[in-house]
């Protein structure tokens, strides 16, 4: 990326560092999402995300509801009683790890700032008026996500941006980032979300993530949530829990810089890809004596001493 970029990300009580990619894990509070195998009690929800921390994760996006368009919306009082124990769990067991709340409702979003979250990830683009000066109120960070539609409507028309879709999602963040700072909300407190697949179709998805610089030009932090999504499978043919090679070759595109969160389900294998990437494309410095551990030099279960044939 060309741009200049803003390398840190101010949060309530903290910085968030950007000058290396961070890695966003998902955590999902809701039994009907697309990459976890459904309903599960709390202790293994924060186990899940004790996980994802230890692969390598600085940041976990808390959801309550799919945002698959085939399942219904969440009730807000039912999506709050689903995020906010997770929340406040997470706070309290991993109390250094910077915690997303992924909802466009003022009701859950209040409630899960209140349990300690300092990330609000908002899909809906700023369509509740109340969202914006809520998140300033509370001195969170705040990503702005293009999308045409309200959430939970799929909208996948090849003309729907009349040829342009890189100057409309251009437009319309260059006016919810303005929204957000009227609102209150610090320069440095705002993300930007192109909005993968969100009324999109693969093609106008390829589009807009080709020019990242224009529609971003004040290089303000990036989310870019490209893991298992559906232009990969659309361009390989391939099911979710497929996706990974293709969302590997996303990252190297368009995600491997500083400036960007990486919303991702597979988080080590994206941080052992990233960790290789860095060392052959930069001159970051290699230990002369970095050597592999014995214990990893045969595959798991075989014997140490015998050769693989």
């Amino acid at each position: 990326m060309t741009r200049p970029l803003r390398t840190r990300l101010r949060l309530a009580d903290r910085t968030l560092d950007l000058s290396r990619p961070v890695l966003m894990g998902v955590v999902n509070a809701n039994p009907d999402s697309f990459s976890d195998p459904g309903a599960r009690p709390l202790d293994a929800q924060v186990d899940q995300a004790l996980a994802l921390v230890a692969e390598g994760a600085t940041v976990l996006d808390v959801g309550g509801q799919s945002a698959s368009t085939g399942v219904p919306e969440v009730d807000p009082d039912v999506e709050r009683e689903r995020v906010v124990p997770l929340v406040a769990a997470i706070v309290a067991a991993a109390p250094d790890v910077v915690v997303s709340v992924d909802s466009y409702k003022p009701a859950v979003v209040a409630a899960a700032l209140d349990a300690g979250a300092h990330i609000v990830n908002d899909v809906s683009g700023l369509r509740d008026p109340a969202l914006a000066p809520l998140v300033a109120d509370r001195g969170a960070a705040l990503v702005v996500m293009h999308t045409a539609a309200p959430p939970k409507q799929r909208l996948q028309e090849t003309d729907l941006y009349d040829g342009d879709v890189v100057g409309v999602v251009r437009r319309f963040v260059a006016d919810k980032v303005a929204e957000a700072r009227a609102a209150g909300i610090a320069d440095d407190a705002i993300v930007v979300d192109p909005g993968p697949d969100f009324t999109k179709t693969p093609a106008q998805t390829v589009e807009v993530l080709r020019a990242l610089d224009e529609i971003d030009p004040e290089g303000l932090p990036l989310l870019l949530a490209l893991s298992r999504k559906d232009f990969i499978g659309a361009l390989t043919a391939t099911r979710p829990q497929e996706r990974l090679a293709g969302t590997l070759a996303a990252v190297a595109a368009v995600g491997s810089g500083p400036g960007v969160i990486l919303r991702v389900h597979d988080v080590a294998e994206v941080r052992r890809f990233l960790t290789v990437l860095e060392v052959l494309t930069t001159d970051v410095a290699v230990d002369p004596e970095l050597r592999l551990a014995d214990r990893l030099r045969w595959a798991a279960g075989r014997p140490e001493g015998t050769r693989a044939v």
